[in-house]
């Protein structure tokens, strides 16, 4: 897509959210991780902002799909960050450490996605879109150990799925896995593809002209958000380290 034919609202939206993940991450920071209000994130409110942002995130990034030709080369060069910061947090903050977060859950849904987008464009988009939203609902606690409707429970799972630590990029977490930022499959690659199929029903009704429009600064960091992600949280913890440990 060319700069011109951009779609610069989508951008903005994604703006809106890096701008919320930004603040999230240094509330976590200073709540957190130097020990002000260390349940800050259990706090009802701060999930829902959460469950809020990292939705927005990957609806927008399913949506996306559509607009790259390079949608396998994208996705490797997603899961490499993902990579990079599960290595950089298990060196430098081993009990922050990151398995399996958003970025390297972003990089596999681009890589199945593309792979199976021409299965994908087959489907009326009305029927894949709620489809997989209710895919999404009823998988939402698997990692709890759950089916249900998000998380209230139906069904019981077997235990015997939670038992292997390799299973928790799945949505199997082991007792013994912790991620500072865990995004599995399950629920989470049906909320992506609800987001691409979202697109195509927008498409089909000619509404994507309403996508033209900019938002000054937002759009620029949302077309930024990947190098913004990697970047913000080494200088936000080191801020807090310096104000906390040092000063």
């Amino acid at each position: 897509m060319t700069e011109h034919s951009r779609y610069s609202l989508i951008d903005a939206i994604r703006g809106i959210a890096v701008v919320n993940m930004v603040i999230y991450h240094l509330c976590y920071d200073i709540f957190c991780a130097f020990g002000v209000w260390s349940s800050f994130y259990r706090a009802v409110p701060v999930i829902i902002w959460e469950r809020l942002i990292c939705s927005t995130f990957i609806i927008i990034s399913g949506i996306s799909l559509h607009f790259t030709r390079h949608g396998f080369r994208r996705g490797l060069i997603v899961t490499l960050c993902g990579i990079v910061t599960t290595l950089v947090t298990v060196w430098f903050t081993p009990d922050q450490s990151i398995f399996f977060g958003v970025l390297s859950f972003l990089g596999c849904a681009m890589l199945l996605t593309y792979a199976l987008h021409r299965l994908l464009d087959r489907m009326n988009p009305y029927v894949g879109a709620i489809l997989f939203f209710l895919l999404f609902a009823l998988c939402y606690n698997i990692p709890n150990g759950t089916l249900g409707f998000f998380s209230a429970p139906l069904v019981h799972l077997p235990d015997a799925l939670y038992q292997f630590k390799w299973l928790a990029f799945l949505g199997f977490p082991s007792n013994d896995f912790f991620s500072a930022d865990y995004f599995p499959l399950l629920p989470w690659l049906f909320l992506y593809l609800f987001g691409y199929q979202l697109w195509r029903i927008i498409t089909q009704r000619r509404l994507e002209r309403h996508f033209f429009g900019k938002i000054p600064v937002l759009d620029f960091i949302g077309r930024h958000s990947l190098i913004i992600y990697m970047a913000h949280q080494p200088i936000l913890y080191g801020i807090c380290y310096l104000f906390f440990e040092v000063l």
